[in-house]
């Protein structure tokens, strides 16, 4: 995982060189107030102080250089507004003058991630370091890269090595760190205990065998909060199976997995006071003589029966027996996280996940918390009469709407059969990935919904 630590620094008066920050407003006015030979520079470089241009500033020296950069408000900073210009500057240190980086800490950071499991070394930029008078904001800034990082890491290493094994190897490392306990159930307890998750990851290869991981934190009188994440490593489809096309992607099936380590770690980074209950069901759907198949009926763990009307309808079901578990211990607070349906990004787009959560105050909280640090979420609606699409005559529900409207409710009102009444839940429908680079956001795995949830979590609980 990506380390952080020293790439912000607090501000002791040390050597660095100046970044200047002008927007559409007061780009001319600053303009007026450079030397000759600074504004030769910036029409050569045709910096005219929009959002996310940069241009080199020259000094008598030729040693000696600055910055200038364009963003949307230099009185309101957000995330990304530094994030080219991390990606873009020559290593070495940095002070903006006459303002504080704020939250733009965060995309600068970000910027700096990379990606090089399966790559050669190269002579890539060193670090960028940023320095800063808030140092209070430093350790949490740091903590909220490196999770962001370890999802990308997670959700970009390739099945062959981040199989359900790998995954119960990622979530023991950061149990071990953190003196946490670590639960898992495979084998003949799974097939008996969790039988929809087993009945999913049947076919795979032994060494791509089915589980249910669970990892448990803190002090048991403090309030219950369980986090659960869809640990699908590779999904074929199964036997209703995916074109090439929608296979070309499936290693990031296991996203709401990797969001939900990531957010049990900035809970336990951050000593948040809560009993930390994580369940990660890791399944591979694969095909196989012993595949699980369209019209069979799964007995769940609470004892519903779930006709299967699709086999590529399977996060859903690994979730449900991971959902009813989590209720067992009586949480005051469920979360999920899953790349559950297509549906919810034909609504949405890549961008934002679809939230749906059976509290308002809930919905409120996270829709607030994302708005104001740049992670947004989106509430679609649990509208109870779609439950009706999922009607089966034989069993007491189905997997899957036969019809194919209101995708992403109906999982929703599916996952909801499996939540305690009485007990607040949110659920993200988050896509986990980035098909198209943004600054500070490289394209491949991404995590969407953590910093809402992580923001809530800890206004909620006293972290914050």
């Amino acid at each position: 995982m990506t380390d952080y630590s020293d790439l912000i620094k607090p501000d002791t008066g040390q050597a660095a060189r100046s970044i200047h920050l002008v927007d559409s407003k007061t780009f001319d006015n600053w303009l007026k107030d450079q030397s000759e030979r600074r504004r030769a520079a910036v029409a050569a470089q045709k910096f005219a102080g929009k959002g996310y241009e940069l241009a080199i500033l020259p000094d008598e020296k030729p040693d000696i250089w600055s910055v200038v950069i364009g963003v949307a408000n230099v009185n309101s900073l957000s995330s990304w507004c530094l994030a080219k210009a991390a990606e873009a500057l020559p290593e070495g240190t940095y002070r903006i003058e006459h303002h504080q980086p704020g939250p733009a800490m965060f995309g600068w950071l970000t910027a700096q991630y990379r990606f090089e499991r399966y790559r050669r070394p190269d002579s890539r930029t060193g670090p960028r370091i940023l320095l800063t008078n808030e140092v209070g904001k430093i350790e949490e800034t740091v903590r909220l890269a490196q999770a962001t990082a370890l999802v990308r890491d997670l959700v970009n290493t390739p099945t062959a090595d981040m199989g359900p094994s790998d995954l119960q190897a990622a979530t023991e490392a950061t149990a071990k760190e953190f003196h946490a306990k670590i639960t898992v159930t495979r084998g003949d307890d799974l097939e008996t205990g969790y039988p929809m998750i087993h009945a999913v990851g049947r076919a795979a290869g032994k060494d791509f065998a089915p589980r249910l991981i669970e990892m448990t934190w803190g002090n048991a009188k403090n309030p219950k909060i369980a986090i659960v994440g869809k640990g699908v490593c590779f999904d074929s489809g199964g036997l209703d199976i995916k074109p090439s096309s929608g296979m070309r992607l499936m290693k990031k099936d296991m996203g709401g997995a990797a969001h939900a380590l990531a957010l049990a770690r900035l809970v336990m980074a951050a000593r948040l006071p809560v009993h930390l209950h994580l369940l990660i069901p890791a399944v591979e759907n694969a095909i196989g003589g012993n595949a699980f198949r369209p019209g069979d009926i799964l007995t769940s763990r609470n004892g519903l029966t779930v006709e299967i009307g699709n086999t590529d309808a399977e996060g859903r079901l690994v979730l449900a027996d991971a959902l009813t578990k989590a209720g067992e211990d009586s949480p005051e607070l469920i979360l999920d996280f899953a790349t559950l349906t297509g549906a919810a990004r034909a609504a949405l787009g890549p961008d934002i996940p679809a939230l749906f959560a059976n509290d308002d105050d809930l919905a409120q909280a996270l829709l607030k918390e994302g708005d104001e640090i740049d992670d947004p979420v989106w509430r679609l609606p649990l509208w109870a009469a779609y439950a009706d699409m999922l009607k089966s005559d034989i069993a007491d529900i189905n997997n899957a709407a036969e019809n194919g409207f209101a995708g992403a409710t109906t999982a929703a009102l599916f996952l909801q059969k499996f939540v305690p009444e009485g007990t607040k839940w949110a659920h993200f429908d988050t896509f986990a990935w980035r098909p198209v680079a943004k600054p500070g956001r490289p394209k491949g795995g991404e995590a969407l919904g953590l910093r809402a949830a992580w923001a809530m979590l800890a206004n909620r609980y006293g972290g914050g």
